[in-house]
């Protein structure tokens, strides 16, 4: 037999300690129980769906997507984060303050460099989506929101199906009158 050389021997070793994750990936946090409610069983889904619309339009959302026979509506809306500061970005070891005001940078040789801006004029944004399902009487609530910074670079995304969106929705739900309008 050959020798193994102790190299091999620990990425064998290493290679042992491989585990397969215990679940499949998942909303986190879990939607709140408040995003799935009834509607009410008189009207007919596409009078639940036209609520749904006059709800979020009153709210400011642009639709996306409708589809009457699935129930379905997705809207979103966006906002300019004024002095949003991104706590992962480090990567040029500038500080907090720095970013504002560009930075300043000495060459191999004689160079030297001064950066003012970065994305003057381009300010980040937060975008908020939200998805409904209506079917059988009963409205599911989905919203995520992401935030781009100054580049159009994705820097936060994550679910926000939680009980204030979903009550605020619901009490508001029920103080819209069906509109009865064809989308």
């Amino acid at each position: 037999m050959k020798p193994i050389s102790l190299s091999i021997s620990c990425v064998l070793l290493l290679a042992g300690c491989q585990t397969v994750p215990d679940r499949l990936p998942q909303a986190e946090p879990v939607p709140a129980a408040a995003c799935y409610f009834p509607a009410g069983s008189a009207s007919t889904n596409i009078d639940l769906v036209s609520q749904s619309v006059a709800v979020l339009e009153e709210w400011g959302f642009k639709l996306d997507s409708t589809d009457t026979a699935l129930g379905l509506v997705s809207a979103s809306r966006q906002r300019e984060l004024v002095g949003y500061y991104d706590p992962y970005d480090n990567a040029y070891g500038y500080g907090r303050g720095m970013r504002m005001f560009g930075g300043v940078g000495l060459g191999r040789g004689s160079g030297i460099g001064l950066g003012f801006g970065g994305g003057i004029g381009q300010q980040p944004v937060e975008v908020e989506r939200v998805s409904l399902l209506v079917t059988d009487g009963y409205v599911r609530i989905s919203r995520d929101i992401r935030r781009f910074d100054h580049l159009g670079d994705l820097r936060e995304s994550y679910s926000a199906s939680n009980d204030d969106f979903c009550q605020r929705f619901q009490s508001a739900f029920a103080q819209t009158p069906a509109t009865g309008r064809a989308l």
